[in-house]
This record gives structure tokens, C-alpha cells and sequence, in this order.
């Protein structure tokens, strides 16, 4: 396919898209006991949303904090072996404090590791520590559930351009503390460039700050 052609296709892509919205709602995972499986996502403090058993049928659903989406399980809803689900993505926007909150909840969870590239498979793809510079989407902790189903940890501070439309919110109480903190550091600089005068304009900088994180575009200096 020749680049005026992928162009093309692109473009026509991008035309459609959000034309309906189709919201990722839930994410069935397989477990071979359930109530040993709400034991653990209740120990992580996830809201336990809906707990259904009818005959040999169960049907439990839970949603990570601040998530728009929710995973259920149980028994007879899918015939994937306990286990078998690998990747699943969870985004915090301070991976340090998301891995001690993990450990405080008594579960094994990793380092915080980055990778050395695209291809993480490879012997070696895990590097130790968190990314250079602690950039946005590139550090990350892992964990599983009692039946080895794998979650991954992003952290996530800046968004990139596109990514999120819409109004600036934050899912969390947790989320706005982070996003004021770094508001608050990238201030303090500002000021140190401008002199080290106090600004009095601090409310509207730290809302330019805040709105231009979330969206991903140029944040001020």
C-alpha cells in the first residue's frame, strides 16, 4: 500500500470516529473459585458492584477505583481457562504509591521496572527502576490474582495529545491530589524562572497546567 493510499485510509478512519459511542463496560476474567477470587479484589479495595447466583450460575463484578470499566467473573460465564488472561492494564498516576498500597494490602506485586523497548517479551525486555525522568506511560508494576490472571500498573501523568476528549476530570480524590502536586512543582519553577516573585495569578496558572496535562497539549511555563 503506497503512503497517499494509508494517508487515505486514515483520514477516512479518523472521519468516523465517535460517530456511536461504544463504551468498554466490563472485562469477563476466568477464576476457578469464585468467592476466593472476590476475596482478593475486595482485599484490593475494589467496589464490589454486583454479586448474582442463580443454580450452578455466578456472576460477580467489581470496579477498580476511579475506573470506568469493571471486570466480572464467576462460574459457567466463560469456558477460557482460570488464568489465561494476561495484560490487563490498570493506570495510576503515581506508580510508587500504587505499588505501597498494593504491598499494604498484602499482595506480590513487582519492582517498579520500565522497558527497554517496543518488544517485551524478550530476555532482558524489564529494566529496573522507574523511566528516565519518570516520563509519562513508562513505568509500571505487575500482579496477579490467586489464579494467575496478570495485571499491569501504567503510570500515567500526562496524557498524550487526542487522547482524552472533553471537559478536564479527575476520577479520584487521589488523582486531583497528584495532578495539584505536580501543578504545584511545575509553579514553583515557574517562579524560581521569573525571579522568585510570589505570582498572584497562581489559581489561573495551576488550571492552565491541570486542563493542558489532561488534554496532552504544550503545558505552560
Amino acid at each position: 500500500m503506497s503512503p497517499t493510499a494509508t494517508r487515505t485510509k486514515d483520514a477516512a478512519a479518523a472521519a468516523n470516529v465517535g460517530t456511536v459511542d461504544l463504551k468498554l463496560e466490563a472485562i469477563t476474567i476466568p477464576v476457578s473459585d469464585p468467592d476466593r477470587a472476590k476475596e482478593f479484589y475486595t482485599r484490593l479495595g475494589w467496589r464490589l458492584d454486583a454479586d448474582f447466583r442463580q443454580g450452578d450460575a455466578i456472576a460477580i463484578q467489581f470496579t477498580s477505583p476511579g475506573s470506568g470499566c469493571s471486570i466480572h467473573f464467576g462460574k459457567n460465564l466463560t469456558t477460557a481457562a482460570p488464568g489465561s488472561v494476561q495484560g490487563l492494564w490498570l493506570v495510576a498516576s503515581d506508580i510508587e504509591a500504587a505499588r505501597a498500597d498494593l504491598l499494604a494490602r498484602g499482595v506480590e506485586v513487582s519492582e517498579v521496572f520500565h522497558w527497554a523497548g517496543w518488544n517485551r517479551i524478550a530476555p532482558g525486555a524489564r529494566v529496573s527502576g522507574p523511566a528516565p525522568g519518570r516520563q509519562s506511560y513508562a513505568s509500571f508494576v505487575t500482579f496477579s490474582d490467586p489464579d494467575g490472571n496478570g495485571w499491569v500498573v501504567q503510570e500515567i501523568t500526562t496524557r498524550l495529545p487526542g487522547r482524552v476528549a472533553g471537559d478536564t476530570t479527575y476520577a479520584s480524590v487521589a488523582d486531583l491530589v497528584q495532578a495539584l502536586k505536580r501543578a504545584s512543582e511545575a509553579h514553583g519553577e515557574h517562579e524560581k524562572r521569573n525571579g522568585g516573585v510570589r505570582d498572584e495569578n497562581w489559581p489561573e496558572w495551576y488550571a492552565a497546567y491541570m486542563v493542558a496535562e489532561s488534554a496532552g497539549t504544550a503545558l505552560p511555563t
